[in-house]
């Protein structure tokens, strides 16, 4: 059990009257009208303002994520809000939960192991990377496990969002051992199994993160916050131009036609 406090205290952000101070900022006059959103979330995870460099790399991420088509999340969220239009949040929060070690969440799974592979304390003292990677690899071969970050069902050879990536990363001085170790886990899990496996968006976004330096515990959090505003555009759409009604009716037809009597 955690000692218990002698006073409750925050350091994100507290109001009195006449005054609200999000991480020090003055809300009206600091924030509002000079930093965007990306920024903020900045200012809130990693407790300073971005730099001009960060701030263009922060931002390029948390967009990569707003938006993917139809995915899981995307039809938990119309559907529910079919059921539940009274509650939008519900809706959205549905779409959210979806958010785990196979889409989106699995740039939490990149950086974990990117950290592991190589811990911060060894950064700059020559690591071979080429061996890193191989032993990653190896290690989760050996337990049957899924690399995080490689592979995508729908972009091969190339994850069209991943060189951009990594280009706006190099651009702005964010592209050192951790890119270049997911970059050589994707070589090596390639030569290994003999077939492409692309550095997927989560695989670069994890990476990038660990050049911030961001606990890798966190960064599935940036694919909550900016996959909500995906999710409340997806709701929007179907207020005005509904499917979910008609993806359940055409899910129980399909079962119907395949499993009911007429098939039998």
């Amino acid at each position: 059990m955690p000692k218990r406090k002698e006073h409750l205290t925050s350091e994100i952000g507290w109001s009195t009257p006449d005054r609200i101070t999000v991480r020090g900022l003055d809300l009206p006059s600091e924030i509002l009208g000079v930093m965007n959103l990306g920024d903020l979330a900045f200012l809130l995870t990693a407790h300073r303002k971005p730099t001009p460099e960060e701030s263009r790399v922060f931002n390029a991420i948390v967009m990569t994520l707003v938006e993917h088509g139809i995915t899981p999340s995307a039809m938990v969220a119309r559907l529910t809000y079919m059921g539940a239009p009274e509650s939008l949040q519900a809706a959205v929060a549905a779409g959210l939960n979806g958010l785990g070690t196979v889409f989106v969440g699995s740039m939490e799974g990149a950086a974990k192991t990117l950290y592991e592979a190589l811990p911060r304390e060894k950064l700059g003292t020559g690591a071979d990377l080429d061996a890193l990677a191989h032993q990653v690899v190896a290690e989760f071969a050996a337990r049957k496990e899924i690399l995080p970050g490689l592979g995508h069902p729908l972009h091969k050879p190339v994850d069209p969002r991943t060189p951009r990536l990594f280009q706006i990363a190099a651009e702005n001085g964010m592209s050192g051992e951790y890119v270049a170790l997911m970059q050589a886990i994707q070589r090596e899990a390639e030569a290994a199994r003999g077939k492409p496996l692309p550095i997927n968006a989560t695989g670069a976004i994890g990476a990038i993160c660990c050049e911030f330096g961001f606990p890798w515990q966190i960064v599935r959090g940036f694919g909550v916050m900016a996959r909500a505003i995906g999710l409340v555009g997806h709701i929007l759409e179907e207020r005005s131009d509904p499917i979910a009604f008609e993806l359940w009716q055409r899910t129980e037809e399909e079962i119907l036609r395949n499993n009911g009597p007429q098939s039998a």
